[in-house]
């Protein structure tokens, strides 16, 4: 069952590429005591996900900040690595968190995987948004599949 308004996240181990190497990051840690704007896109790299997904985040990390959210994540069922050299692909810089979720573990906790077999992709994450204030899901934009409207950043941006 996917997770809902709500509903607190669940702890789980995501990875963060960092200059000293894998950074283990627990989700009760990160999501604990602030505001979280969380997307999670198929693939790093992927068309949509490299062409608007991730840089309308970047594009509007200031103003999602100005509306009161600590952190923007990034999420994808990626190793660490990967998801680093996206980031850096993109010149994200500090402004967004990259966000490896190479086994799926937090992607099938949240209920939100998809199976992507068809294309190649095995088990990946279906493409969403949510916003977390200390550990509980206060908003959430699960697209249709194939589908960029709900999980974008100027969707999140009339939420807050």
């Amino acid at each position: 069952m996917a997770i809902k308004v709500g509903d607190k996240l669940p702890n789980v181990t995501l990875t963060q590429a960092t200059a000293e190497g894998p950074k283990p990051v627990q989700t009760e840690d990160f999501f604990k005591g602030r505001t979280v704007a969380l997307f999670a896109v198929p693939g790093a790299f992927t068309p949509t996900c490299s062409a608007k997904h991730l840089p309308g985040f970047k594009q509007h990390a200031p103003d999602l900040k100005g509306k009161g959210v600590d952190e923007i994540a990034c999420l994808s069922v990626n190793d660490a690595f990967v998801m680093r050299a996206w980031g850096e692909d993109q010149a994200v810089g500090d402004d967004i968190i990259m966000l490896g979720d190479g086994n799926g573990a937090f992607t099938e906790a949240v209920g939100l995987e998809m199976d992507g077999s068809k294309f190649g992709l095995g088990k990946r994450s279906q493409r969403y948004s949510m916003i977390v204030k200390d550990g509980v899901v206060t908003e959430l934009n699960v697209e249709q599949g194939g589908e960029f409207k709900v999980s974008s950043a100027d969707y999140m941006l009339a939420q807050l």
